[in-house]
């Protein structure tokens, strides 16, 4: 059975940080994209980062350059979403999702790239 399983959520003030952990299990080949994902409260989900399993190719939502950093291990079983500089804004849903890679990239920051997701993990950043 296919899961990918997030954690690493919580509570924080702002200016703080947060390290979220996706563990994938029950694919048959490590190779792929990990990313990830945010749904503020009333909004729209939106990309924040992925990773191509293989050739450890990042891209980033422009909103996140420099504050967040998506690395990779355990053969790309393994991805993480490290938070720096936490605002207010960030305060989330932020959701683990893995997509196929073809040509060492990843696919657009788009949720209709990724077919397999995770439960989420919430993230309250306060003033």
């Amino acid at each position: 059975q296919v899961q990918l399983v997030e954690s690493g959520g919580g509570s924080v003030q702002a200016g703080g940080s947060l390290r979220l952990s996706c563990e994938a299990s029950g694919f048959v080949y490590s190779g792929g994209c990990m990313a990830w994902f945010r749904q503020p409260p009333g909004k729209r989900r939106e990309g924040v980062a992925s990773i191509h399993t293989g050739t450890n190719v990042t891209a980033y939502d422009d909103s996140f350059k420099g504050r967040f950093t998506i690395s990779q291990t355990n053969g790309g079983f393994t991805a993480f979403l490290q938070m720096n500089s936490l605002k207010t804004d960030d305060t989330a849903m932020y959701y683990c999702a893995r997509g196929s890679g073809a040509g060492g990239y990843c696919p657009p920051l788009e949720p209709h790239d990724y077919g397999y997701w995770g439960q989420g993990t919430q993230v309250t950043v306060s003033s």
